[in-house]
């Protein structure tokens, strides 16, 4: 006979039915994403998520666009947590996300609104580790951008010892394409998301 399913606890979301929002944009853990949503099915999934108090889930766009049809997602993606909301046009909700853990998608349907929900296994994050001597310019790169950088979008506390929060950052920044940023996203290891993001710097000549 088969274990009963233990409950849930409050907030913590059914992997087995995440919402999935595909997007032309990564969220990396800890990152900042602010979202205007304005179709029906993602604003019924906004007020289910701040309602249940669970994240869902933001994935890079493979095929399709943002609106109109469903499309088809990178099978790598990141919770995203509600942490503020808004809505100053009728209609249209403003929310401020917050990217907490990756997940990588097991399989999918479109529901009969056009909601894309998932059944999803989580990915360990990143380990915490002190940056390797040969990329510590890395961070006074970071430091150096900043400034130029709306404050929200990188919120303290910030961790420029960390190999896995300084990575992540620098990723978000850099001007290259979303499946580059993809790409570094869906890397398990912080250090090896240095050494690329530390060549790219050099051979554009910013470090």
């Amino acid at each position: 006979m088969n274990s009963p399913t233990p409950p849930r606890a409050p907030g913590t979301p059914d992997l087995s039915r995440l919402p999935i929002f595909p997007l032309g944009t990564v969220l990396f853990p800890g990152g900042v994403l602010p979202l205007r949503v304005f179709e029906a099915r993602y604003v019924d999934m906004t007020r289910e998520c701040m309602k249940a108090g669970t994240p869902f889930g933001v994935c890079l766009i493979k095929e399709g666009a943002e609106v109109g049809t469903p499309a088809v997602p990178h099978a790598i993606g990141c919770l995203a947590e509600i942490r503020d909301w808004d809505m100053q046009q009728l209609g249209v909700l403003s929310i401020k996300t917050r990217g907490t853990q990756r997940f990588r998608i097991i399989d999918s349907q479109v529901e009969k609104g056009g909601l894309l929900r998932a059944r999803v296994e989580p990915i360990d994050a990143d380990a915490p580790t002190t940056i390797r001597a040969e990329f510590s310019q890395l961070g006074s790169i970071l430091r150096d951008i900043l400034p130029r950088v709306p404050a929200e979008m990188i919120p303290e506390p910030h961790a420029f010892d960390d190999a896995a929060w300084l990575s992540n950052r620098l990723s978000e920044l850099m001007p290259v394409p979303a499946l580059a940023k993809q790409r570094l996203m869906e890397l398990d290891d912080a250090d090896t998301r240095l050494e690329i993001l530390y060549r790219f710097l050099g051979q554009q000549g910013l470090k």
